[in-house]
């Protein structure tokens, strides 16, 4: 075949005649028709193959079949086969062949060659209508033409001369489809193939596409894939290219083993896989689910034929399967052992094996998982012989390489797997000799074969399991290290669970040896397989170690210290039940079973160097993982122990929580900040680590910080990075202390340094921060640029992000006044969070240093956050406590303290947050100094008065004064920060504005606070209180919340207001009347403004207070009614303009004798004024 493919004419030659009798047909067409190929070298190959086929006599016959009116062939052809189409298909009138007096074989014999070729055609033209109208069912159609084996050679010469001359009629798929149902029809598919040799991959093809999905179970299926077999031994270098058609179509899985046993018979190599185990491996354990259930019904099916026959695929597969198997079984041989007392009665037979060789270990891998897929996946039942052969593999000692390590996994996960494999006592003896001969073991191979997974570490695990009957985790266990999904039902592991639990690793056992197993060397998440951190993990779920009194915490400690990027999966968990076992005993009968905690030095050991800060680099011990993890550990154990104090109480046991202390030298912020760096390579410790620090710390999770932090990316960095030359690097804390001395007379040299360092990293700012702190006092005397001060906040905050709390600590003790602290105590973070008040009991100078008010309030509000959880924290840790100590005395009454508690707490924060707040406020108002000097500050408040009743005057004072100052840059600092306090918790505006504060800051309030409009909502409560202050305040607030939110919302809270003010006429004495509405009446200016609907109702309260305080003054002085003479005088102004025109009150008008200090007469005078503002504003 592959001479006639390559047209090798040489080898054509060599070939015998009986050899070369079968290719004459293609030969004599080559031969004798006129070639596409001109050149001299086929000239010459034509002229030897005529040599070739001078000498052959059978060529003669060929020749005259050649010689046929092929045309006039194929038009009766055609005609036959309509013909034969209208009678239905059945044999009658043959236009192709006459009625034929003797039989078909006589016929073929007494025939020409012209009739030849009908007698052939027409025969095979029936079989190719009978398979057309089959639907698909097998049958084996007579014909003496096709089964006489004397005339089976010049048949085959007349069918592939009919089928290379009349290809549309006669296409070759089809044709070798209609030979699979006649006799012989494999041998006249082979050589009508032989004689077209390109069409070979096209008949394979169209013969794999028309078959059955199960070869096996059918005549037909058998015949097909027995054909095929046979087209791929004539062309064998074709055969794998055919088996991948077959698993490509999912079609006649029988043919692809068969295939591969042809092929692997004729490739035995006695080391490497064969391409047996690989290609069944691949259809069972690939990706694709339609081929792994297509094979695994051809193994059911196969078994469940009554009697398998020697002769199937399937048997010869698990024969050859078998026959590899042992080829590499290590020897065995059995020597008698003495007993003692040396009596030969108790004499008794052991037997030893030699080691599987190490050339053969992965092959031995191979064939396990085979098996281990045949069973599991295929659902293949294994015979006694392979049963027991499959055991010898699997006990069998490999030499200690990467590859027995994964061998020895596999086969004790195969004993798990398929325990049925161990069926006799003896089996069993040799599988718990083996699994001893693993312990024993384990720790040789994992030092000898370089890798840190070893199958010791599965051992425990599993011992693990079995003892806490965790038997869905060791299934699991099992098919991640088997590589297949099978199925186990757990109730057949109840034996191997009695000899691990029982006989091999007693849960004590289990214990002791996993503490002495050493730790993972930089144990990453790229070191796959079961470490012995999967063992501790599940020791300390099942609590094995506080039940045998065993300590794990050095073990975690130095395994938490030896962790690298990227981190491993099971280092969080394993933390997380850690501490629960800490924290929690195994049983409440003995409570003091609990595991110990990492002791503070040990914490400190891993952040050395990060503590101090005398380096900007220092050189570090620990990975910066083991310190993150140390990290995570230290605030997850903190917050458990809060989470469990109850439960710890009841118990009597207090775990000792880590000091504030040790707390405060752990550069946390710093360490967030490099988690968030590596996010990627961290997996989910950076979220974590997020959760903690805004649960527990509060004051470093500000949103004001983690936004500046996202700014210094990008483009800014890679600036700082080509600016940062040689000498910014160079300026040492003591030249920066230098210019600080010198910066009353030099200011050159401190901007310079500040500067520079400005391009510096953050962290490598660590070592100048006390030097900056320390010197900020001397930035308040008079003179200093404000570049430098600027630039000393630039560098306070990028500080911030990488130490905050000492920095606050150091900067809060620097800005101290010695008016507060007369002795300068030192105050500590402990202090700050207990009162954060402190920290605006600093020199006078910084309320007028915007820079420097900016890094107080930045603290303040840190601290204010710090102490809410600080007091939260203290309130768990001592709740329990006090409920008991008072349950001493009031049983009935223990959940009164708790809720006591709460509130007295929740009461203690709002004071505290109003206090700063009022402080805050205070801060804003000018000193008598500032209203002493040059352009009046009192104007920067009114500036932000919209609308409020002011004289025509104040307008051009307002443009002559200048707003660029230090009070009003304070101002708005001191206004963004209380918006933001506001905006945090509601309930703190309520109470300021319920204590009120000076009404010369409304205007600064209302329009520096955006939030300053959810005053809307209390304010007709404040109107309800009793005293007249608030009164009074709420009615000056809503004013100028009229002008600055005119909705709809205060429109009905004005009038709310008006008509509070018309009751108020009512009820109030003549003195209260008097100090209620002289503040109140200016209101109604705005009010009118922000609402002209409400000018009726205003003008109706007006006339009621002038005409309640002129009947009172009338009673005095009966020859006058002021207000009634004065709008008269008014009335008739306006009637007698023709345009709009100003009022103003002259004074001209009153006599003097009617001026006094009477109430009623200035209460009349304020009425008047009032209306005529508002009279004016309607003009204009």
């Amino acid at each position: 075949f592959e001479a006639m493919q390559k047209v090798d004419v040489m080898r054509l030659s060599a070939l015998s005649d009986p050899e070369l009798r079968l290719l004459l047909p293609c030969l004599v067409r080559m031969a004798l028709c006129a070639p596409a190929d001109q050149s001299q070298t086929w000239a010459q190959d034509k002229k030897m193959i005529l040599r070739l086929l001078s000498g052959i006599e059978a060529v003669n016959s060929i020749v005259a079949l050649l010689s046929v009116d092929f045309h006039a062939l194929e038009q009766d052809a055609k005609k036959e086969q309509q013909l034969r189409h209208k009678l239905g298909g059945s044999t009658g009138e043959s236009i192709l062949v006459s009625q034929l007096q003797h039989g078909l074989t006589l016929e073929f014999e007494h025939s020409d060659s012209p009739r030849r070729l009908r007698l052939v055609l027409s025969e095979l033209l029936a079989v190719m209508n009978k398979v057309a109208d089959s639907n698909g069912e097998f049958f084996v159609k007579s014909s003496e033409l096709f089964e006489s084996p004397v005339y089976l050679e010049e048949a085959a010469d007349v069918l592939c001369i009919l089928q290379a001359e009349l290809p549309s009629l006669l296409p070759i798929v089809d044709v070798a489809e209609a030979l699979l149902h006649v006799r012989n029809g494999a041998w006249f598919m082979c050589l009508l193939v032989a004689n077209v040799p390109d069409s070979f991959n096209e008949v394979c093809r169209g013969l794999i596409k028309n078959g059955e999905r199960q070869d096996e179970e059918s005549p037909g299926g058998r015949s097909r894939t027995q054909a095929l077999r046979q087209l791929c031994k004539m062309n064998p270098a074709q055969s794998l290219k055919v088996r991948a058609m077959v698993v490509e179509e999912c079609r006649l899985p029988g043919l692809g083993v068969g295939l591969t046993l042809d092929h692997t018979i004729n490739n035995v190599s006695e080391d490497s896989v064969s391409d047996l185990v690989s290609f069944i491996s691949g259809l069972l354990l690939g990706t694709n689910a339609k081929v792994r259930t297509w094979f695994g019904m051809f193994i059911r099916n196969g078994q469940q034929r009554k009697r398998e026959s020697i002769g199937s695929v399937l048997w010869q597969m698990r024969r050859q399967l078998l026959l590899e198997l042992v080829a590499i079984l290590p020897t065995v041989r059995s020597i008698h052992v003495r007993e003692e007392d040396d009596d030969p009665e108790l004499e008794s037979t052991v037997s030893v094996y030699t080691g599987l060789k190490e050339e053969h270990v992965v092959k031995a891998s191979a064939l396990l998982r085979l098996y281990c897929a045949l069973m599991g996946i295929a659902g293949l039942k294994p015979t006694d012989e392979e049963a027991q052969q499959l055991l010898q593999l699997m006990t069998s000692r490999p030499p200690a390489t990467a590859a027995g390590v994964r061998f020895v996994s596999l086969s004790f996960c195969m004993l798990l797997a398929f325990p049925t494999l161990v069926s006799t006592s003896e089996q069993e003896q040799l599988m718990i000799m083996w699994l001893s001969w693993m312990i024993k073991e384990e720790a040789y191979f994992e030092s000898a074969a370089g890798v840190s997974a070893s199958f010791g570490e599965m051992l425990l695990l599993v011992a693990m399991y079995f003892h806490s009957n965790q038997l869905s985790a060791i299934i699991d266990l099992v098919c991640s290290t088997l590589g297949m999904k099978i199925v186990i039902k757990p109730s057949s592991l109840s034996r191997m669970k009695t000899i691990f639990t029982q006989e091999i690793f007693t849960e004590q056992v289990v214990t002791a040896h996993a503490v002495r197993v050493p730790v993972t060397s930089n144990l990453t998440a790229n070191i796959t397989g079961f470490l012995p951190i999967h063992c501790i993990y599940q020791l300390l779920r099942s609590r094995a170690f506080t039940k045998h009194k065993v300590s794990i915490k050095d073990w975690i400690y130095r395994q938490l210290c030896e962790t690298g990027t990227p981190l491993h999966p099971q280092l969080l968990p394993l933390i997380d039940v850690y501490i629960n076992s800490i924290l929690t005993p195994a049983s409440k009968a003995s409570p003091e079973a609990t595991n110990q905690p990492v002791t503070e030095q040990e914490i400190l050991n891993v952040f050395q160097g990060l503590t101090g800060g005398e380096c900007s680099r220092p050189r570090q011990r620990y990975s910066i993982t083991a310190q993150l993890l140390v990290l995570y550990y230290i605030l997850s154990y903190e917050e458990a122990l809060l989470a469990n104090t109850k439960s710890l109480a009841a118990m009597q046991k207090k775990p000792k929580s880590y000091s504030a202390a040790l707390m405060d030298q752990i550069p946390i912020k710093y360490m967030i900040f490099q988690a968030q760096c590596l996010q990627q390579e961290l997996g989910g410790l950076h979220s974590a680590l997020l959760r903690l620090l805004a649960t527990n710390y509060p004051h470093l999770c500000v949103v004001e910080d983690w936004i500046s932090e996202e700014e210094i990316t990008g483009t800014d960095t890679l600036l700082q990075k080509m600016l940062l030359t040689s000498t910014a690097k160079n300026h040492s804390p003591r030249q920066l202390q230098e210019a600080f001395r010198t910066v009353a007379g030099s200011h050159t040299q401190l901007i310079q340094i500040l500067e520079h360092l400005t391009l510096l990293p953050p962290s490598e700012l660590i070592p100048y921060a006390e030097v900056l702190t320390s010197n900020m006092t001397k930035l308040l005397n008079p003179g200093i640029p404000r570049r430098i001060l600027q630039t000393v906040n630039k560098l306070w905050m990028a500080l911030n992000r990488v130490m905050p709390r000492r920095l606050w600590v150091m900067t809060v003790n620097a800005l101290q006044s010695s008016v507060y602290n007369t002795r300068m105590q030192r105050y500590t973070q402990n202090d700050l969070m207990i009162d954060p008040l402190i920290v605006l009991r600093c020199d006078q100078r910084v309320y007028r240093c915007p820079p420097l008010m900016d890094i107080i309030l930045h603290m303040l509000n840190g601290y204010l956050l710090a102490s809410k959880a600080y007091l939260s924290a203290h309130l768990k840790e001592t709740a329990e406590l006090d409920k008991q100590f008072l349950s001493n005395s009031a049983t009935a009454q223990t959940d009164a303290p708790e809720v006591t508690r709460e509130e007295l707490k929740n009461a203690l924060l709002a004071a505290q947050d109003s206090a700063a707040v009022q402080i805050l406020l205070e801060i804003c108002l000018p000193t008598e100094q500032e209203k002493a000097q040059g352009p009046r500050p009192e104007s920067l408040l009114k500036s932000l008065q919209s609308g409020a009743p002011r004289c025509p005057s104040e307008y051009t004072e307002q443009q002559e004064d200048g707003l660029l100052c230090n009070l009003r840059e304070v101002q708005c600092l001191i206004c963004s920060l209380l918006h933001q306090m506001f905006i945090a918790d509601p309930n703190i505006a309520k109470l300021v504005h319920f204590q009120g504060y000076p009404y010369e800051l409304l205007p600064l309030t209302v329009a520096g606070i955006p939030s300053m409009h959810i005053c809307l909502d209390f304010i007709p409560e404040l109107l309800a209180q009793p005293e007249l202050e608030k009164q009074i305040f709420a009615v000056q607030l809503l004013s100028y919340l009229c002008i600055q939110y005119a909705l709809p919302k205060s429109l009905s809270v004005a009038r709310l207001a008006i008509n509070v003010m018309g009751t108020m006429l009512t009820v109030l004495t003549r003195a209260k009347r008097f100090a209620f509405f002289m503040p109140a009446l200016p209101c109604l200016v705005s009010f009118c403004q922000a609402f002209p609907p409400l000018y009726d109702d205003v003008l109706s309260l007006l006339i009621q207070v002038g005409q309640v305080c002129a009947s009172d003054v009338a009673t005095q002085m009966r020859d006058i009614d002021p207000i009634l003479s004065r709008l008269q005088i008014l009335k008739e102004k306006q009637s007698g303009q023709l345009g709009p025109t100003k009022y103003s009150l002259s004074q001209k008008s009153v006599p003097a004798e009617f001026e006094s200090m009477d109430p009623d007469v200035q209460l009349c005078h304020r009425v008047e004024a009032t209306f005529v503002e508002i009279i004016n504003m309607s003009l204009t």
